[in-house]
């Protein structure tokens, strides 16, 4: 019985690896504490780390289990709407500060769906931008101003 290579697999694994292995060798240049006080280095190798070990995984089906997989359409409303958003929220966080910024990024996000309504789209956003204040800000005392200077305040 022939094996079937799934180039795409491979592809989408090589570029997770690529990714996680940048983001590891890049923490290496900030401290990374210990587990009770970790360190800007840490959550970086550690989200680095995960995310080649998912990108191993894939090659690796890729190469063993490989399956024809065809594409559809590339949504490319939802993919202009989220590269939108992560560029918005990296050039405003420290003009606007965090509430507004993290609010125009999830309206954005979540707009990427065409099946999400308005009403639907700000209650998510309402949620997101509460839980990321209450977890970022408030939790583990990320020194972002909620309101920035853009705005006065």
């Amino acid at each position: 019985m022939e094996r079937r290579r799934s180039f795409p697999d491979v592809i989408a694994g090589g570029i997770f690896v690529l990714i996680g292995g940048a983001f590891v060798v890049g923490s290496l240049g900030y401290e990374l504490g210990t587990p009770l006080r970790m360190g800007p280095g840490a959550f970086p190798l550690l989200v680095g780390a995960i995310v080649a070990v998912l990108g191993l995984a894939i090659v690796s089906k890729g190469f063993i289990a490989g399956e024809v997989v065809s594409f559809g359409l590339v949504p490319w409303r939802a993919v202009a709407l989220i590269v939108l958003a992560v560029l918005f929220f990296g050039f405003t966080v420290r003009g606007l500060g965090f509430v507004p910024t993290s609010a125009v990024t999830a309206l954005l996000t979540t707009l990427a769906s065409a099946r999400v309504r308005l009403v639907t789209a700000v209650a998510v956003t309402a949620g997101l931008t509460v839980a990321g204040t209450l977890i970022f800000v408030v939790g583990l005392q990320v020194r972002i101003p909620l309101w920035g200077p853009w705005l006065g305040f």
